[in-house]
């Protein structure tokens, strides 16, 4: 990584200088682990759900318990945020000293950081708990939505979208957009969707986008190369008939799947989803949601992605911020927030690398009454190439916004 350097240096002050910016090598683990301690970590993460929230909370004291980091959560409404502060460090020369150490990160916002050379690294792969992820059979840690990672982001949670429902008003859910549509017309206001481009909202219209067309190869290479109009032509037909039969006519949306989930606790709703298999019974163990309240999945296949963790190119603490991201891969974080009573976000490790301890620390957990063994999750559906979400979002603003 290019660095910039004042051009009147002395010979001494030079070598100080460059020792001083020298980037920490992952390779060197122990040396990653001196300079961090002492540093204060600033992780960028959105910051829309308190138990996310408080999983960082307990991160923080695990970190500087064991490794003397301070890490300070700087709260995102949007992970764009944190990507234009970096491009405007950037393009104001700062370099060296940039107030963002890790981002929680995946899909277009990496892409583009990658794209624009805003990535320190490669580091992830020499992190101390990342062969527990078994990369070389699951290519999934590998890829971020048909993007090479290449070591610039580390694998840290695992998501697929289920639907969730309230067993007390509906006998019997659907198991297909188009069932889902039938279900909707004889149950007017019982569904709705967070509004786009929550992210909550894109996984809903990309999984109908999916389902609905006959071949979704071409979602798979960058929008550029298709034929946007003909190809999400299926969706537009479908959401145009959906929205009249949703909550509220569907002239107004939920902002974020708290916002859902408190319409199904209010019963103003009778089906939702998440994009997170255990968030159902998270909420029933902390009274958001009726205890008759459970998950299913679309017989053809479901959505899902793996976020990871990035450190900006002029991180000012890259040291800090990788131990961070190792400890967020060990067995024990990794658990804690598998765990619906703390999170219930999906683990990105392998069961089979782990040790008999790891294992039965995971086995421990109760998933809850309303998650889904793994066995009936169904087939997991890859997102589609970055590119194709602006698109989405910028056709379903200009067809729905104000409606």
């Amino acid at each position: 990584m290019q660095r910039s350097m004042p051009r009147a240096l002395s010979p001494l002050l030079l070598s100080l200088s460059l020792s001083a910016q020298a980037a920490p090598d992952p390779h060197d683990w122990a040396a990653v682990l001196e300079e961090a301690r002492g540093q204060e970590v600033f992780w960028y993460a959105w910051a829309g759900e308190e138990r996310i929230n408080d999983y960082i909370q307990w991160t923080a004291e695990r970190v500087e318990a064991r490794h003397g980091i301070t890490l300070t959560h700087v709260k995102l409404g949007d992970t764009a945020e944190a990507v234009s502060r970096v491009l405007a460090e950037r393009q104001a020369g700062n370099d060296d000293t940039g107030s963002v150490d890790l981002i929680w990160i995946n899909g277009e916002n990496f892409a583009t950081m990658k794209a624009n050379d805003l990535l320190f690294g490669p580091w992830a792969e020499q992190l101390p708990h990342y062969p527990l992820t078994a990369p070389e059979d699951n290519p999934a840690v590998r890829y971020d939505w048909t993007i090479p990672v290449d070591g610039l982001e580390s694998p840290w949670d695992s998501s697929q979208v289920v639907f969730y429902y309230d067993t007390a008003l509906v006998d019997d859910h659907p198991d297909s957009m188009p069932a889902l549509l039938d279900w909707a017309r004889a149950n007017p206001g019982e569904f709705t969707y967070p509004r786009v481009p929550n992210f909550l909202g894109n996984a809903f219209i990309t999984q109908a986008l999916l389902e609905l067309a006959e071949d979704t190869g071409p979602f798979y290479a960058p929008v550029e190369e298709s034929d946007f109009d003909v190809l999400t032509a299926p969706l537009w037909e479908f959401l145009d008939a959906l929205h009249p039969h949703l909550w509220r006519g569907g002239r107004a949306f939920p902002a974020n799947s708290s916002e859902l989930r408190r319409l199904m606790g209010d019963g103003e709703i009778g089906i939702a989803l998440s994009f997170s298999t255990t968030e159902a019974s998270g909420a029933i163990a902390n009274f958001e949601l009726p205890e008759t309240v459970r998950s299913y999945v679309h017989a053809d296949g479901m959505l899902g992605n793996l976020s990871f963790l990035a450190i900006p190119y002029n991180a000012s603490h890259p040291a800090g911020a990788m131990v961070v991201a190792d400890f967020l891969l060990s067995p024990e974080a990794q658990a804690r927030k598998q765990d619906p009573a703390v999170w219930g976000s999906g683990t990105v490790l392998a069961m089979e690398r782990l040790d008999e301890e790891a294992r039965e620390r995971f086995a421990a957990i109760d998933l809850g009454i309303a998650t889904l063994p793994p066995e009936e999750l169904g087939e997991l559906l890859g997102q589609p190439h970055p590119s194709w979400v602006d698109a989405l979002e910028a056709a379903w603003l200009e067809r729905y916004v104000g409606q």
